[in-house]
């Protein structure tokens, strides 16, 4: 009997297979909520409102109910691996459909990061938030607000760009099976392994937490030695750089 590695619940997603019921479906999908609201607390770095959480996790459970639906055990991936996927597209949809950078707030967010720039070039990076607040006749809250809208919609960005503005939460199968597929998906994944290696060492630093330690960008504040809004600015800063890089390539 094949087994989920996470739950122990390779049973009921063998029942759910061959009955499809609604409550086995529940109860997968209320096992797996924990993954959501970690997915959304990585995503986001902090939250202007405890809604805005929610409705990010309701997103996200709406995306896992549809893994739940469309896992098939014969591909032998973990739910939560391919889970991870499509719980990030229904989120991403939902915050583009909000439309996360009209121009004011570019305008904005921009202001704010030439400020930090500003900053940083002189060394005067102490109570950076405080400078920048009153540099820009802002609150604190306000920048660090900007800080957080600024990584999402960079964040989106990038993932268009690893995209190519395709949903990338549809199981592998059919064309994608193809060798020129194959060979274009380890193209771009090489592309990109090539322009994280380019970063400056503390940028990889970023990277490899935040990617590939799972870590928080408060965790990875705590690791610098920085503020968390300062790990949201140099995230945002780093995927400019490497949607840049794959759209030169």
């Amino acid at each position: 009997m094949q087994r989920d590695d996470a739950s122990g619940l390779g049973a009921v997603w063998e029942e759910y297979a061959e009955t499809r019921d609604i409550a086995l479906r529940d109860r997968l999908t209320l096992v797996h909520t924990g993954l959501v609201k970690s997915l959304v607390r990585r995503m986001m770095p902090r939250y202007g409102a405890v809604a805005e959480f929610d409705d990010l996790v309701s997103c996200g459970i709406l995306g896992l109910i549809d893994a739940v639906e469309r896992f098939d055990l014969s591909h032998g991936v973990k739910f939560e691996t391919y889970a991870v996927s499509r719980v990030r597209g229904e989120i991403l949809d939902y915050l583009r459909s909000q439309d996360w950078a009209p121009p004011n707030l570019r305008r904005r967010i921009s202001a704010v990061t030439d400020a930090y720039e500003e900053l940083e070039a002189t060394g005067d990076t102490e109570r950076a938030e405080s400078k920048i607040a009153a540099k820009l006749s802002m609150t604190e809250e306000q920048v660090d607000r900007l800080l957080a809208r600024s990584h999402m919609f960079n964040v989106m960005r990038f993932e268009d760009a690893l995209g190519d503005g395709e949903d990338v939460r549809e199981p592998r199968g059919g064309d994608e099976d193809l060798p020129e597929a194959r060979l274009l998906e380890q193209d771009l994944t090489d592309r990109l392994a090539a322009a994280i290696e380019a970063l400056p060492e503390r940028e990889r630093l970023v990277i490899t937490l935040y990617y590939h330690e799972g870590l928080l960008l408060r965790e990875i504040a705590d690791t610098l030695g920085v503020t968390e809004s300062r790990v949201s600015q140099m995230h945002s800063k780093i995927i400019v750089k490497l949607r840049e890089a794959l759209e030169r390539d």
